[in-house]
């Protein structure tokens, strides 16, 4: 139910290239590409799960609301597989509706928590729910407000979004380590620059009156990432957040995060993004390419990384 109320010990050498596939294999089991055969990173002997590293993915789930072939009754399989596999201790979802959202909570076993809120302020619409399991975190305490000029009116919207635009922030224990971080979840407005800007502008402000915690941010942000950004640069340079992807010590290969459900392309827009404070380290990062049968299970292509809090 949602809670809206409230080593690596390996011994197979010192090769780089071996602890890239490593690190890799430990964000996901294995990389399959819709039409393709399934190949295996590193064989699961290999595998040790690193003592006190966080897995946190940002998805955008593309709602439920599409026709065969494309419908949420055929995507959810291989959702449940990709999200399943990767084990994720933190999910930050975009577009999910409360049906979707309780079938995944459902895949995800009960293990899972999620809290969210519906964009319009209620429990019908789009949101930002995060996703976490609750044997690794513990949410502390938690929020929501809208990326408008009245953000603590539910629903409102400002600066010519298509949508109502909103943030969900948990503040969290992990249970593991003992250390406190906040986690930030967005949706950017796909149709109005003014509004993205605006919208990192608010972020921004709101992050600095956090405790001076880890911040780990997750979001769709309708940008690319770099400097030809502005909510980019303003959550770069001003929030001075650093982008998870570009400071990784290992990545996998690169492509568009949305494809549209066509050919993934290599160097393509990175328009979904995770964020951590200067203080958390990157250990690697991926694009996970899970589907089947031609069939992605959303428009988007997660991204996954492994986090060290400080």
């Amino acid at each position: 139910m949602p809670t809206d109320a409230i080593r690596a010990a390996v011994t197979v050498g010192t090769v780089p290239i071996v602890r890239t596939l490593l690190l890799l294999a430990l964000l996901v089991g294995c990389t399959q590409i819709p039409g393709a055969a399934t190949v295996p990173i590193v064989t699961e002997t290999l595998v040790r799960e690193p003592i006190a590293e966080l897995k946190v993915m940002t998805f955008n789930l593309r709602h439920s609301g599409d026709a065969p072939p494309r419908s949420w009754e055929l995507r959810r399989p291989v959702m449940r597989d990709l999200l399943t596999t990767a084990g994720p201790h933190l999910l930050g979802t975009q577009e999910g509706l409360p049906d979707q959202l309780a079938d995944i909570e459902n895949d995800l076993g009960d293990h899972y928590d999620r809290i969210g809120l519906g964009r319009d302020g209620d429990d019908r619409g789009e949101q930002m729910a995060i996703f976490f399991d609750t044997t690794r975190l513990a949410p502390r305490e938690f929020g929501h407000y809208w990326l408008s000029s009245t953000p603590e009116v539910p629903g409102s919207a400002s600066w010519g979004t298509a949508f109502a635009r909103m943030v969900t922030w948990v503040l969290f224990d992990d249970l593991e380590t003992g250390r406190r971080f906040y986690a930030v979840n967005t949706h950017l407005d796909h149709m109005s620059a003014d509004a993205r800007f605006r919208g990192a502008r608010l972020i921004t402000e709101r992050i600095a009156g956090f405790e001076k915690l880890p911040v780990v941010m997750t979001g769709d942000f309708n940008s690319p990432a770099g400097p030809a950004s502005e909510p980019y640069r303003v959550l770069t340079e001003q929030a001075g957040l650093r982008d998870a992807w570009v400071g990784a010590q290992v990545r996998g290969p690169e492509f568009g995060t949305f494809h549209d459900y066509q050919r993934l392309v290599p160097g393509g827009r990175r328009i979904d993004w995770i964020l951590t404070t200067p203080d958390v380290t990157t250990t690697a990062a991926m694009m996970n390419t899970t589907g089947q049968d031609a069939l992605y299970p959303s428009d988007h292509l997660p991204v996954q990384v492994r986090l060290r809090l400080p």
